[in-house]
C-alpha cells in the first residue's frame, strides 16, 4: 500500500486559506520550503490540512531522527507534563536534567572528565561554547569556515558564512572572526585534488595565521564535522584530525558543531567518531529531543567549570519536558538499531542517486556520511555552475507528488536528505521513486529551456 496519498492540488484549499492568514499576521522573513500546512505526523509521514499524506525527507530540518510522534516520546512528555512543565533549573533543579547530562557525557567522544549544560537551540549552544572558550583561554578570536552555518543570533550569525538571506541588513557583526576555506573538495578553494593535495586546506590556515591573525589571539575553532546548511559537504578523512593537531599546537580549543550531524545522522552517534576527534567542546541540538527545544554544550570538565555560578543558564534552558523527550530519544537509540539503520538508509539513497546521475546531467556531485546525503546540482558538469533554479523546481515538484524535501548549500543547489531513521525500505523506495521522476522531469525541462 502506498504511503503517499495526494487528494487535492498542491497546495490544497485549506493550505491556501491558511497561507493568506499567515501572510497577514506573520513576518515575511519567516520563509517556508513547501506551501502546505501540517495537520499531523506519524513516523515518517506527514498529513496536511487538506488530508494529503507525504513522506518526510526533511525531518523538520534534521530534528526527527527517531520519527514523528514516537510513542515512547509522547508517553514521556505526557508523564512529565502531568507532574510539572517548568520550574526553572536555575531556581529549582530537577533530576532529569542531571541524569540527561550524565548520559550525554558518557556518549560524547573524549577519554577525559566531561560536563554538560543545556540551552534551547543550536545557536544558543554555539554562543555559550564560545563564551566558555573565551573564558578559559582569555582570548577573543574565533576561527570558522567558509560555507559554515552556526545559527542566527549575533555571534552565531557572525560565524555563519552565507550572506543572503541570513546576513543581509544585519551588520555590524562580531569582530575577531577569522574565516578560512573548508575541505570542500568539489569546489576546492585552492584548486587542488584530493588525495594528492594531502588536505592542503589545513596548511592554508597556517598561511592565514601569517597574514591575518595571530593564532595566540584565537580562543577556539568552530567546525562542523560535515557541513549542514553549507551543502552536506563531507570532508576527507584526515581533515579533522589535522585541524585538531594544528589547534593543539597553538592552544586553540576545538568546538565541534554537531547540531545537524549528531544523534545518529551520520551512522555514528556523533560524527566526530568517524575520525576519532575528541573535541574540547561539543555542541548538539536538533534531534536531541525529537522536536522539543533543547541543545547541549558538552566539554572538558575544567573548561565547563570555568565560568562562575550564574555565568551560564537561561529561563527555559533544559526545560523538564525537553529533558523527558531527550531521555526517551536516548532510550530508543540504546534499545534499537538506529545507527545501523542510518548507514543502511544512506547507502540506499546514494545507490539510487548514482543511478540517476547516469541520465541526469544536472547531478554534479553526490556526498554521503551515514544517512546524511547531499546531491549537488549544476547546469554544466565542466564549469560546475550552480543550478539553483532547477534545485528549487525539484523541491516544488517533489512536494506536489508527495515527498517533503529541502535544499541546502551556499548557492542553494544541493538537495539534502534528512529522513527519519525509522523509515522502512518500502517507504524509502517509494519516496526515491518519486524523486527519480522529479529529477528526470526537471532535467528534461532544463535541456529544452
Amino acid at each position: 500500500m502506498s504511503a503517499i496519498r495526494i487528494r487535492t492540488e498542491i497546495p490544497g484549499p485549506a493550505s491556501r486559506a491558511l497561507m493568506q492568514r499567515r501572510d497577514a499576521a506573520v513576518a515575511r522573513g519567516q520563509a517556508h520550503s513547501v506551501p502546505v500546512f501540517a495537520a499531523s505526523a506519524d513516523g515518517c509521514r506527514v498529513t496536511d490540512v487538506d488530508g494529503n499524506v507525504y513522506l518526510d525527507f526533511a525531518g523538520g530540518i534534521g530534528v526527527m531522527n527517531v520519527g514523528h510522534s514516537a510513542p515512547t516520546v509522547v508517553a514521556a512528555l505526557r508523564d512529565q507534563a502531568e507532574r510539572f512543565s517548568h520550574v526553572g533549573f536555575s531556581v529549582l533543579p530537577y533530576e532529569s536534567y542531571v541524569s540527561l547530562a550524565e548520559r550525554l557525557v558518557k556518549l560524547s567522544p573524549g577519554a577525559f572528565p566531561k560536563k554538560a549544560f543545556f540551552v534551547n537551540s543550536g545557536a544558543e549552544a554555539i554562543e555559550n561554547a564560545v563564551k566558555i572558550a573565551r573564558h578559559a583561554t582569555r582570548r577573543s578570536g574565533v576561527l570558522c569556515f567558509e560555507d559554515g552555518f552556526h545559527g542566527r543570533t549575533l555571534l552565531a550569525l557572525s560565524l555563519t558564512s552565507k550572506v543572503a538571506p541570513y546576513k543581509l541588513g544585519y551588520a555590524p557583526f562580531v569582530s575577531d572572526v577569522l574565516r578560512v576555506p573548508y575541505a570542500y573538495c568539489y569546489r576546492c578553494a585552492y584548486g587542488a585534488e584530493h588525495p594528492a593535495c594531502d588536505v592542503a586546506c589545513v596548511d592554508g590556515i597556517e598561511q592565514q595565521f601569517k597574514r591575518h591573525a595571530d593564532p595566540r589571539s584565537i580562543a577556539a575553532v568552530v567546525v562542523e564535522p560535515v557541513l549542514g546548511e553549507g551543502g552536506f559537504v563531507v570532508p576527507p578523512i584526515g581533515f579533522l584530525s589535522r585541524l585538531a593537531a594544528l589547534c593543539r599546537r597553538y592552544g586553540i580549543l576545538v568546538i565541534a558543531d554537531e547540531v545537524q550531524t549528531g544523534f545518529g545522522r551520520t551512522g555514528r552517534f556523533f560524527a566526530c567518531e568517524h575520525e576519532g576527534l575528541e573535541p574540547d567542546l561539543l555542541v548538539t541540538a536538533k534531534s536531541i529531543a525529537a522536536g522539543l527545544p533543547l541543545a547541549a554544550v558538552i566539554g572538558r570538565a575544567e573548561l565547563m567549570d570555568g565560568p562562575g555560578e550564574g555565568g551560564l543558564g537561561g529561563t527555559y534552558a533544559g526545560n523538564p519536558l525537553a529533558c523527558a523527550a531527550a531521555h526517551a530519544v536516548l532510550d530508543l537509540f540504546e534499545s534499537g538499531d538506529l545507527l545501523r539503520r542510518s548507514e543502511a538508509i544512506g547507502a540506499r539513497i546514494e545507490a539510487h542517486a548514482r543511478e540517476w546521475r547516469k541520465s541526469c546531467a544536472l547531478i554534479g556531485d553526490i556526498r554521503r556520511r551515514g544517512a546524511m546525503v547531499g546531491i549537488e546540482l549544476v547546469t554544466n558538469r565542466a564549469t560546475r555552475e550552480p543550478a539553483k533554479r532547477e534545485t528549487d523546481d525539484i523541491v516544488r515538484l517533489a512536494c506536489a507528488r508527495g515527498v517533503i524535501l529541502i535544499a541546502a548549500g551556499t548557492f542553494g543547489n544541493v538537495v539534502r536528505f534528512l529522513t527519519p531513521l525509522t523509515m522502512s525500505d518500502d517507504e524509502l523506495d517509494e519516496g526515491l521513486g518519486v524523486l527519480s521522476d522529479c529529477f528526470a522531469t526537471v532535467a528534461a525541462q532544463a535541456i529544452t529551456s
